[in-house]
């Protein structure tokens, strides 16, 4: 498992690496620079948006509750109530304390993560591979199920490709509050950093995950509260029960800073798509329409929850489907992006770069289609 989740972060590097480097050197977001090639491109990336506004924050948003009802040993309130609850909280974070907040709580997060899971590797592999139960057999990899879940982890890893103009939208609001612009290459090893950091994550996860959970016939539950479980256990096998507590608060900091990020991100999108199809309603410049954006997203995804909670597993496979399908388009997108006009040439990608995003689209292009054969036939 090791060996596809370092390919898909090597191989989707330029993808991201794209979004730096363009809003960088224009100062105009990936999404213009997709209308700067043509409606059509800026339609189909809105499309893409679509189905992630009405699926991925639900999707969050109800693992997280699921986390919340656990640690609190919540009863008698619905998953539903308990999301609502998130969904009004966070949106007064973001609406009240903007990006600020939002950059400063996730550096807060993702350091202490790091540390903890650091920690937790460490112990797990001290204590050695929990014990394999008895007639456990290895899953094949490569069969339909085994190439489906390699799709999918893949596809998500380190995220979605078309999350890389979250990256342009965030840069350019960093730039508004600290009056300070770096260069690119000061960009680019900030990024490059950030990247670095998640590809490790995903691995120390990986380990935790093998050696307390593979070889033991434990099924995950799709229902949210008992997968919660499931999962700050995974920490604790091997720890100790005394660390229950401590694992769970932070598997709960770090899905709800992903809400936040989430939240936040595709609400920029969302405006900018809609101020680039339709130049006249400029809602990014407009006081309110950010915290309108927030709320109507939290009342649609609540929606969603409300509506077809029993059957989240379907609306987040739907989203990976739509996802890794159009992952490699993304990426043509984003590499058409660099190398036009609106960037000298002196900063376009390097010859290496370049190659490895030709090899990342045919990668990826390989899966997608596979993936769609096997979906649909």
């Amino acid at each position: 498992m090791a060996i596809p989740i370092v390919l898909a972060n090597i191989f989707k590097y330029p993808f991201f690496e794209f979004g730096v480097r363009y809003t960088n050197v224009t100062n105009k977001t990936l999404i213009e620079g997709y209308l700067n090639r043509g409606k059509g491109y800026l339609w189909f990336y809105a499309f893409i948006n679509l189905v992630t506004t009405f699926t991925i924050l639900a999707a969050l948003y109800t693992v997280t509750a699921g986390l919340f009802t656990n640690l609190f040993d919540i009863s008698g309130v619905s998953l539903a109530n308990v999301a609502l609850g998130l969904f009004v909280f966070i949106s007064s974070l973001l609406i009240i304390g903007r990006y600020t907040l939002l950059e400063n709580s996730l550096k807060f997060v993702v350091s202490i993560l790091f540390v903890a899971l650091v920690a937790t590797t460490a112990l797990v592999i001290f204590r050695g591979q929990v014990e394999t139960a008895a007639g456990f057999r290895p899953p094949p990899i490569f069969n339909d199920a085994g190439i489906l879940f390699l799709i999918s982890l893949m596809g998500w890893m380190p995220t979605t490709v078309e999350a890389s103009s979250w990256i342009s939208l965030w840069s350019i609001e960093k730039w508004k509050i600290q009056k300070h612009k770096p260069s690119l290459k000061e960009s680019l090893q900030e990024f490059n950093v950030g990247y670095f950091m998640t590809a490790i994550l995903a691995i120390l996860f990986l380990v935790i995950g093998s050696m307390t959970l593979y070889g033991t016939n434990t099924q995950l539950s799709g229902n949210a509260i008992t997968f919660a479980d499931q999962v700050v256990r995974l920490f604790t096998t091997h720890i100790g029960s005394w660390a229950y507590i401590f694992i769970a608060v932070s598997a709960f900091a770090t899905m709800f800073s992903t809400c936040m990020t989430a939240h936040d991100a595709v609400t920029r999108v969302n405006l900018d798509i809609i101020d680039h199809l339709f130049p006249k309603a400029k809602l990014q410049n407009k006081k309110g329409f950010f915290a309108l954006g927030v709320l109507l997203l939290a009342l649609i995804n609540f929606i969603v929850i409300a509506t077809f909670a029993a059957n989240m597993g379907k609306l987040v496979a739907l989203a990976t489907f739509v996802s890794f399908v159009v992952a490699p388009i993304i990426g043509y997108m984003n590499l058409k992006n660099v190398m036009s006009d609106d960037l000298p040439k002196a900063h376009h990608p390097k010859k290496w770069l370049r190659h490895l995003t030709y090899a990342g689209i045919v990668f990826l292009s390989f899966f997608s289609i596979y993936y769609f054969w096997m979906v649909v036939f």
